[in-house]
């Protein structure tokens, strides 16, 4: 599985975006399912603009089953307001806390995102271990 990070959603959806080309090209290249978390989708469909083309095919692209959903509970909401704490001198969003977290929940490490400055330096916590993301961009 490989988490989605806002940018990648953007840049697929608004032919616009000067990463367009190269995020449709990486896309075509992934054979595993892709998973984001709803703060990151709220983010996208923001930067999208409602009731624009873009997010009409991210609306569809979801309904579709081109993407998986994780969503935060009580517990890993707070998993996710604590990391955002440890990074206050990045600063971390919700966006990037959510996927944090949902990489350490899933034990995924992929992640396909624009933002390699950030997730190159994010770290996911499995048991004792710290890893980086294999970031994709």
């Amino acid at each position: 599985m490989i988490l989605v990070d806002t940018g990648p959603l953007v840049a697929l959806f608004d032919p616009k975006d000067n990463q367009h080309q190269h995020c449709k090209t990486l896309l075509q290249t992934f054979n595993e399912p892709l998973i984001s978390t709803t703060p990151v989708l709220t983010e996208a469909f923001h930067l999208l603009t409602p009731n624009s083309k873009g997010a009409d095919a991210l609306r569809n692209f979801i309904a579709k089953g081109g993407l998986n959903l994780w969503f935060l509970n009580k517990e890993t909401m707070q998993t996710a307001l604590q990391l955002m704490e440890i990074y206050h001198d990045r600063p971390m969003d919700l966006a990037d806390a959510s996927l944090v977290t949902a990489a350490q929940t899933l034990k995924i490490s992929r992640i396909f995102t624009i933002d390699r400055n950030d997730f190159t330096i994010y770290r996911i916590r499995i048991g004792y271990q710290y890893k980086y993301f294999e970031v994709i961009s």
